[in-house]
């Protein structure tokens, strides 16, 4: 909370990003191809993608993964700080996001649904909840990704240079001295 003048106060709302896990994989290139080797990895790697994107961004991530021929009841975990929903047995992942919009949504919070998925953007949308396609995301994620490498290199430090020249000779020598091999 912000305050601009006399009694008058700016709410920072706090943005919440619910994605549709398998869709995210079946959109994104990368996460198609560890797919094919194995689902589980798809999984983790896009969890790692977001908890970045969250880490960077500041918005909480909610990924929610169909669980719908699994039986049992709907689990949910944290990995890298991310929420991770998987959906009870018989309910989709967009069933899922249906129900819990209307939970996260309310005048301090806005909630975007990440998905490619028409239909889902449509309901999603008539509950409070704003869009983003898979490749709006990947983009998001993509350009996050180069930020912080990009701020990486920027911080590296800076070798300065000996205040002393010497001949590449003695340097040598006296990197065996540092070295112990001398």
């Amino acid at each position: 909370m912000k305050s601009i003048g006399k009694g008058i106060r700016l709410v920072s709302k706090m943005i919440i990003l619910v994605v549709d896990g398998y869709n995210m994989i079946g959109a994104w290139d990368e996460l198609k191809h560890i797919k094919q080797k194995n689902i589980s990895e798809a999984r983790d790697r896009l969890v790692e993608l977001l908890a970045d994107y969250q880490a960077y961004t500041g918005q909480r991530v909610i990924v929610v993964f169909d669980a719908y021929y699994v039986p049992g009841i709907e689990t949910r975990t944290k990995i890298h700080n991310v929420d991770i929903i998987y959906t009870k047995e018989n309910e989709t992942a967009d069933e899922c996001i249906e129900r819990l919009v209307p939970t996260l949504t309310n005048v301090n919070t806005k909630v975007y649904v990440a998905t490619s998925d028409y239909t889902e953007q449509r309901i999603i949308f008539g509950k409070g909840a704003l869009r983003k396609s898979a490749q709006e995301l990947y983009l998001d994620v993509k350009n996050i990704k180069k930020e912080i490498t990009d701020h990486i290199k920027f911080d590296q430090p800076i070798k300065h240079p000996s205040k002393i020249t010497l001949k590449q000779d003695v340097l040598d020598i006296f990197e065996k001295w540092r070295r112990g091999d001398a």
